[in-house]
């Protein structure tokens, strides 16, 4: 067998159905759209959700309670053991977590927990702190301004 010997297996390709293209083509007069009514029009269709003209479930169904989701504050956090990653002596604001990688995402505040050892002495400003995240912090001889 070579290549150009090739053919696809029976019943894979099948001819495209070319409506409007006379009575002989089997799709004639009507061109499969029936007679008259919405779907036999140009730019024919409904849209989603629409029931014939009665009221669609999206308006029957009663709209209750208020969502404070899109005006809560979004946090990123950083636990301190992630704070390794800084020479000693270091300041520890939003722009060197940003160039360090360990904060990427957009946010209304960063906050940095007390999960894992800090070993470097470091100076940290970021308003957000837990009370653990501040007293590993000072244990290990850095400071912690707001």
């Amino acid at each position: 067998m070579r290549l150009q010997d090739s053919q696809p297996r029976p019943g894979a390709r099948k001819r495209r159905k070319r409506i409007g293209c006379g009575e002989s083509s089997g799709h004639g007069k009507t061109s499969c759209k029936g007679h008259k009514g919405q779907m036999a029009r140009a730019g024919r269709g409904i849209r989603p959700g629409f029931e014939g003209g009665q009221m669609p479930l999206f308006r029957r169904l009663p709209k209750k309670g208020f969502s404070n989701e899109r005006f809560r504050d979004v946090f990123e956090t950083v636990n301190v053991g992630q704070l390794n990653a800084f020479e000693d002596g270091s300041v520890v604001n939003e722009a060197s977590l940003r160039q360090k990688g360990l904060v990427n995402r957009n946010c209304d505040a960063i906050k940095i927990l007390g999960n894992g050892e800090l070993s470097r002495k470091l100076t940290v400003e970021i308003s957000q702190l837990s009370a653990s995240a501040r007293e590993k912090i000072e244990k290990a001889g850095g400071s912690v301004s707001a």
